[in-house]
């Protein structure tokens, strides 16, 4: 395992300015970095990963053949990919996830039905 460097590796520097860019959009993030990868933690189902030439994030679900689909930027261009992820975060906090690992703590009513 590498030290870690004084000096920004490519993939943190790129989150960064995905970050900033993302500032100037009003929303707010986390930057974390280690083992040449970067994550932009925006918001719940939104984590941006970054290996400094591509950002890359969940951007849906194939149900027909039940994987995800993730949508890529150029780490090149911060500013346009800031944009599309705002429009991803503002889906999302219009039609939040729901946590698949808290559906079976919540519980049913005498129904069977979850409220």
């Amino acid at each position: 395992m590498k030290p870690p460097s004084r000096y920004p590796t490519p993939e943190k520097h790129s989150a960064d300015e995905l970050a900033k860019a993302l500032a100037v959009l009003g929303v707010s993030t986390d930057v974390h970095h280690g083992y040449d990868l970067a994550l932009v933690s925006v918001w719940v189902g939104l984590v941006i990963w970054c290996d400094g030439e591509w950002f890359w994030w969940r951007s849906g679900w194939d149900d027909r053949r039940k994987r995800v689909i993730y949508a890529r930027h150029p780490a090149l261009d911060p500013t346009r990919a800031a944009q599309r992820v705002a429009f991803r975060y503002a889906d999302l906090r219009r039609n939040p996830p729901e946590p698949e690992a808290l559906k079976d703590l919540l519980p049913a009513s005498q129904d069977g039905i979850r409220p």
